[in-house]
Parts: C-alpha cells; structure tokens; sequence
C-alpha cells in the first residue's frame, strides 16, 4: 500500500511541477500578482509529494519487500541496515528520483528564502526550476519508475553491487547529487534574467549563494568519491581519469569558474555574457553527467551503464534546454552589455585569467573523456584515453591558475600595479622557493615534480594568508581587526589554502610513492621504503553477506612494530562478485597501503605494498576546500542577498 501511495504522490508531483512552469511565467510576463504567488506553494508541495515518494521507495528498502522489481535487483534480505538504505539510490531508478529530490528541495529552498527577490524574478526562476522537474518527473515515469511490482515475489533479492557497499560510497551520491542538481538553480536564475533582460549587481548576489553551495556539496562528493576509489578498489590510486569521474569534476571546474566570475558583475558589472553563459554550461554538464552515468555508450567501474534509449531521452532534455537556454542568450545579448571598465593589469582581468584556465581545463577533460565514442562512431576504432593523456594536457593549466591566484587575489579592482603587489607577496614567494629547494635537495629521485608542486602548493597558502593580513590595514591591534572580517575573507582564505594543500598533495604523492609487488610465504619480511612487513597469516572470515581471505600483516620500523593490517579478498556469494579491500595504515605523513592477491601454486600469496606520502593531504585539502565554502555561505551579506533591488525613479516597482 506504501508503495503505491509513493507512486501516486509521484505522479501528483508531477501535475504540480507542470502547474508551477506555466501558471507564475505568465503571471509574471502579465503582472498578475496572484499568478506569481501561485510559484511558492506550488514549490513546496513538490518537494513534499516528492519526498513522500521517496520515502516509500526508501521503506520497501528497509522493509525487504521483494514484490517491488527495484528492491529484488538491489537488496537482499542479509545485507547490512546501512546498504539497504543506501541501495535505495544504489541503482538508476532509485538514483533518479533521489535527483529529482534534491531538483524539488532547491526549488523550496528558493521559495522560502527568496522573500527578497523581485515577486516577477522569483515567479520565474521557480518556473524554470519546476520545467527542469517536468523533464524528470516524465523521465522517470516514463521510462525509469522505481515503484513496479513483481507478478510473483521471489524469496529474496539479489544483492547491492558489492562494490557499493560501503560507507564511502553510501554517502557519495547524495552528495554528489547535491552539487549536481545545485547548478539548476544558477541556470534557473541564468534563463530567469535573460527572460526579463536584467542582469545586474544584484542578481550576481543572488546567484552566487546557490553557486557557491552547489560547489561545496560537489567538492564534497567529489572527495567522498576520490577516497573510496583509494582504498576500496585496491589499485592504490585516489583519481583514475574514469569517465564517471570526469562527470563530476567538469561541472565543478565550470561552477569554480561562476563563482569568480559573478564576483565581476557584482562588484563591476562586468563580465555579464560571460557569466550567465557559464551558469548555462555548468548544468549543461551537470546533464552531461547524467548522460555519460546512466546511458551505457562509455564504460566505467561504477556507471549504471543503462540502455541508450533512456540515453537517448536524457540527451533531449539537454538539448531542450541547454540548447533553449542558449538560444535565448543569443537573442538577449544587448541587456548584457558591460559597464565596468578595467586595465590589463587588475583583479577583473586575473579572474578572468581564471575562468579562461578553468574553463579550458574543463574542456579538455570533456574532450578526453567523450573521444573514444566520437572515434568509435565516426572512425569505427575502438580507442582508449587514459591518465597518460589527462596528466599532460590538463596539468599545465592547474599550474598556471595556482601561479596567478595568489596575486590575482591581491590586485585592486579597476586598475593595479603589478610590481606593488609582487612587493606585498615577496615573503610567501621566498618560504615556497625554500620549501621547494629543501624537497629538491632531500629526495633521492631528483624528480621536479614533488618540488614544483610543493612550491605551487606553498605559494597558494602563503600567497591566501598573506592577503587576509593585508586586509587588517596598519597600525596596532590588527589581530583584533583580523577576528572582525567578514566570513566571506576568512572562507576564500581557506578554499584556496585548500586547494594550495591538495595541489601539493597531489604532486607530492605521484612523485614520491613508492610500489613493492612480489610473492610472499607466510611467517615471511620483506622490506619496502624503509618499513619491513611481515605476512603472519591469511584466515577465512565470515562476514554479514561475504566471506573473506583475510591477510594479517605486521608492519614494522627500525625493529618497532607501528600496525597491524588486514587486507582482504572478499566473495559476495548472492552477487557472485569479488572485491578487494586494501589494508591501509594511515598517517599524517604517510600511509603503509597493503592488498592481498591470489594464493599461488607454491603456497605463498600475492602482496602489493605502496609507501604513499601526503595522501591524506588531498582529502585535507578538499576538506578545506569544502570548509571555505561554509564560512564564505555563513557571511550575513549572503544571507540578506543584495536586498531589494532598488527602483529607479520614476519606475513602479513591480
């Protein structure tokens, strides 16, 4: 009976969504203020017919009930609490209608904390959002309902995929999605504006809080997803260049590159064209995404890879919209016309230095990513693009924005002078060159990546710190001015010490981790990268819904045992499926990361041992990164937005 209330209360959410994109967009093109108020309700009851939905699928979950199709293809009645709750949105169905969750809670969101927008700019942007939710909606009902029922219920299910059963992964899409479905609220107040013909200061502020948002809940699940594919795949790497992967770090380069650019047209007015036309292409590849996810044209270790029809629908809801979004762009080109002026040497021109590098950079992610199935459709050859490509094309572009950021962060506004600011940051230069001469001189590789990353990653931080003191002013009690700056200074100062932390991260492991792949006999050392491991014995364990090879080894330096881990090899019977989890020993400079393979004919098993320096510094830095964007939304000048917009004399108000 829940099941089918979920399936009703979908349906009816649906109904509500095509009432909100028609009646407030005439409304507001009429200035009829009922029509308009008619947005808000409508946006509520979305999201609560919506979440009742999701909800009920959540509870057939729960439940173990197998007369639901979604439950028996996703679960099992042994599975762990936790990844029945998560297999909810472990599968494109379920996934879908969490999407179409976190679609309907933005736009609620805008109805309620969107008493300050112009009643006309409201009404629209929450009829934009609610044609998003139509597409979806219909989407799912259509071709992807989660609630269908089982003629005749089998005894049990057929397990999650084992390799979504962990925590990492667990809460990675709800992040993920967060950050994904976020970007629709730019677009809707992008294709807002170009509506009306208004873009100016004020709707700068008001997009930038739904932005930076999108972006810190992106960067999260981005990071969520980096350290899952660390230690549960046992390939020892945090970023494989995987398409799935790139389908969610291009969209979080292109809303980086928003973020800073509606920075311009709010403080300068400039920059507008540019700008909405990058609230465009951010959800643009949000869809891009959902596409590359959930169509099955590209191969991945963790994509739904569905049939091409739903490929095929998803790919029309891009180009309605996109495609519509773009159009209308074009045609609205004059109420963009810029009125900031600004010299070379200023922070406009750096943050548009910035957007040029992210989102080239961006570019080239997407162009790697979708050659091999524009080589296979056009060329008919099967190719492979992978990190070698990636790694070259994409690295001098992070180089360059991590050299400028710093004193792009400290130029003026309209015009500046370089050797000034140079003078102003000459400490944080010279302690990242010393940094990076001590790695040089240190290492035994004599390899220029660790210390060039180091001197990037130096400069980055020094570079963000030296700029938050320089907004104290002079004179005495500067502490005292420093702990009364306004969040959004002390969360740009932590995002880009973030990313100065993981650029150096990054650079710092690849170029300095160390690999040991051999044979080992049990009660048998073996040394690698100044620790000796020893293989005690490998034990057959049961788990909940797995059994397991699980290996005991010591680890231990200058004779002192510092762990004891346990790497395993797991079978999920029901599934049929192995996994492989890596026995990781986590420390601040290091981690000791061990993955046991197959036991060999002469009685001895397969272990691969990494030495990785730094890697919990990338998932540090991403925490920064995130932390930033929270200080940055918790700044009152966010919450109050830019206030009514003020109406020139003479102009009714609307």
């Amino acid at each position: 009976m829940i099941t089918e209330l979920g399936h009703f209360a979908l349906i009816l959410a649906f109904l509500v969504a095509c009432v909100q994109t028609v009646v407030p967009m005439i409304g507001a093109s009429r200035k009829w203020h009922g029509w308009m108020a008619v947005a808000e309700p409508a946006a509520t009851l979305q999201f609560l017919l919506t979440a009742f939905a999701f909800g009920a699928l959540t509870w057939a979950f729960v439940t173990s009930d197998f007369s639901l199709r979604l439950v028996v293809l996703n679960s099992h009645s042994a599975k762990p609490m936790l990844y029945k709750i998560s297999g909810t949105w472990g599968n494109h169905e379920g996934s879908m209608l969490l999407w179409v969750l976190i679609l309907t809670l933005f736009g609620a969101c805008a109805a309620w904390f969107g008493g300050n927008l112009p009643p006309s700019l409201r009404a629209r942007v929450l009829a934009v959002q609610a044609s998003i939710a139509v597409a979806f909606f219909a989407f799912i009902l259509f071709t992807s309902n989660p609630f269908l029922r089982l003629p005749v219920p089998p005894f049990d299910g057929q397990d999650l995929n084992p390799l979504l059963q962990d925590p990492g992964l667990a809460f990675h899409p709800p992040f993920l999605y967060l950050g994904y479905v976020g970007l629709s609220m730019a677009f809707s107040f992008a294709v807002a504006a170009l509506i009306e013909g208004r873009i100016d200061a004020a709707w700068a502020r008001w997009v930038r809080p739904w932005t930076l948002a999108a972006w810190v809940f992106l960067t999260i699940g981005i990071a969520l997803g980096s350290w899952w594919a660390y230690y549960e795949l046992g390939w020892g790497g945090f970023w494989f260049w995987d398409p799935v992967e790139n389908a969610s770090f291009m969209p979080w380069l292109l809303a980086a590159a928003l973020l800073h650019s509606a920075i311009v047209v709010e403080k300068r007015e400039a920059l507008k064209s540019w700008t909405i036309l990058l609230a465009i292409l951010a959800f643009g590849f949000s869809l891009i995404g959902t596409f590359i996810v959930r169509s099955g044209v590209l191969t991945s270790v963790h994509a739904f890879a569905n049939d091409p029809e739903r490929g095929v629908f998803i790919l029309m809801i891009l180009a309605f919209f996109v495609g519509g979004a773009l159009f209308l762009f074009s045609m609205r080109a004059g109420a963009m016309e810029a009125r900031g002026v600004f010299g070379v040497v200023s922070r406009e021109s750096a943050l548009v230095m910035n957007n040029v590098l992210l989102a080239v950079s961006c570019f080239v992610v997407f162009v790697g990513t979708i050659w091999p199935l524009v080589a296979e459709m056009l060329f008919d050859r099967k190719l492979s693009v992978g990190p070698p490509f990636f790694n070259l094309a994409f690295s001098p572009f992070m180089v360059a924005l991590g050299a400028i950021l710093p004193i792009g962060a400290m130029l003026p506004w309209k015009r500046g002078q370089l050797g000034r600011t140079m003078l102003a940051l000459r400490v944080p230069f010279v302690l990242a060159l010393a940094l990076a001469v001590l790695a040089w001189a240190m290492q035994t590789g004599r390899s220029g990546l660790g210390p060039i990353g180091l001197f990037l990653g130096a400069w980055v931080v020094f570079g963000a710190l030296t700029d938050l003191w320089s907004r104290t002013g002079r004179g005495d009690n500067r502490l005292g001015r420093l702990s009364r700056l306004p969040r959004a200074d002390w969360g740009k100062t932590v995002a880009h010490s973030g990313l100065g932390v993981t650029i150096f991260a990054v650079a710092g492991l690849l170029a300095w981790e160390q690999e040991d792949i051999r044979v080992v006999q049990l009660g048998e050392s073996f040394d690698v990268g100044g620790y000796t491991l020893t293989l005690d014995g490998v034990d057959q364990v049961r788990g909940p819904n797995y059994i397991s090879e699980m290996g005991k080894v010591r680890v231990a330096q200058n004779g002192r045992e510092v762990a004891v881990l346990n790497p395993e090899k797991r079978v999920y019977p029901v599934a049929q499926m192995p996994t492989t989890e890596a026995g990781i020993d986590y420390r601040v400079f290091r981690d000791v990361y061990v993955v046991i393979g197959d036991q060999q004919a002469d009685g001895g098993w397969t272990v691969r041992t990494y030495i990785k320096p730094f890697a919990n510094w990338i998932w540090s830095g991403s925490i920064l990164m995130a932390i930033g964007g929270f200080l940055s939304l918790s700044d009152r000048r966010f919450r109050v937005a830019a206030g009514a917009r003020k109406t020139p004399a003479g102009v009714p108000a609307e």
